[in-house]
């Protein structure tokens, strides 16, 4: 018996020593590859071996994270066509899960400069199509925003975008930017609407307890609807949407331990 201890022991061992080591090389070779991106250049072409890595390595990461996915409504993301998916916004891992999820479906964000900054990372988003906004420009805002509806049209990537603009501490929904609605507009392609709970809890549950995290498709606005009404009906109805799941009984639950709101 003790031998088998033993042995058993030492295969244990072996394997998370392996782990150890593969993810050590990976680090190393996301290092390498992000060296050769230039941290200050846009790329209008999605790199498929960038989008590679950087599902591989939030495949990766979410489990050992302690991240259990709940996912419904996979049936109402659009199959033939581009789109704009929309989501609640309560934590930075809102869109890594949400183009985990999406994962086939090549998704880029628009998102806040700071993020491309983020080790490795920063710069392989950038051959993933993604977008940095400056939302102290009104200008520079709205070239982006139209440089994201070009990629749409282009049929280069989706685009991930949140009309609260910022994360909520409270796990309410902040006032929306109607304006982000034009890019699905002038690009002329569906809003699917999608809403994450739990990811504001990762960090603090991580590493001693497991988070689980439901991420829920609503429904797809269609083109039609999108483009024939303005950009503040259409928002409404996205708000009305993600309302049907983060209703005031839940964020007030949800939120009831005053430990997850200090986290965030």
């Amino acid at each position: 018996m003790p031998d088998i201890i033993y042995k058993i022991i030492l295969v244990l061992s072996l394997v998370i020593l392996a782990l150890f080591a593969f993810c050590a090389l990976w680090v190393v070779f996301l290092m390498i590859n992000a060296a050769l991106i230039n941290p200050k250049k846009k790329y209008p072409k999605h790199s498929k071996y960038n989008r590679f890595l950087l599902n591989f390595s939030t495949m990766v990461a979410l489990p050992c994270a302690g991240v259990k996915l709940h996912v419904s409504g996979l049936d109402k993301v659009p199959k033939d066509t581009r789109f704009v998916v929309m989501g609640n916004h309560r934590s930075k891992f809102d869109p890594i899960v949400t183009w985990h999820v999406l994962r086939h479906y090549d998704v880029s964000y628009i998102s806040k400069p700071e993020n491309f900054k983020v080790f490795c990372f920063g710069r392989i988003i950038r051959k993933c199509c993604f977008l940095p906004i400056n939302r102290s420009d009104p200008r520079e805002s709205l070239k982006t925003l139209i440089e994201a509806a070009q990629l749409l049209k282009d049929d280069k990537v989706s685009l991930g975008i949140y009309p609260e603009g910022t994360r909520s501490k409270t796990g309410e929904l902040l006032p929306f930017h109607d304006g982000t609605m034009k890019v699905a507009q002038m690009a002329k392609v569906p809003i699917l609407v999608v809403t994450t709970r739990g990811t504001e809890k990762i960090a603090s549950d991580f590493p001693f307890r497991n988070t689980d995290v439901y991420v829920d498709f609503i429904e797809t606005i269609p083109v039609d609807y999108v483009v024939s009404n303005s950009s503040h009906v259409v928002a409404a109805r996205v708000r009305s949407d993600m309302e049907k799941i983060l209703g005031t009984t839940e964020v007030k639950e949800e939120f009831a331990d005053p430990k997850v709101i200090l986290n965030n």
